[in-house]
């Protein structure tokens, strides 16, 4: 099995981790409704996608 030759640091080990942090999620507004909605998904709340209606939403 593989063994480290050396103790690897405490600083050098928290470098490595300094990077394993989740992102905010990014939210953009509708252009029909102005709900804040996932970029290149439909919008949940009008149903309307780059301006065209793909979802029927009840009103």
């Amino acid at each position: 099995m593989a063994n480290p030759k050396t103790k690897t640091s405490r600083a050098r080990r928290d470098m490595r981790r300094a990077n394993l942090k989740l992102d905010a999620v990014t939210l953009n507004s509708c252009p029909q409704c102005h709900e804040p909605k996932l970029p290149h998904h439909v919008c949940g709340n009008c149903g309307y996608y780059k301006g065209n209606p793909v979802i029927e939403k009840a009103e």
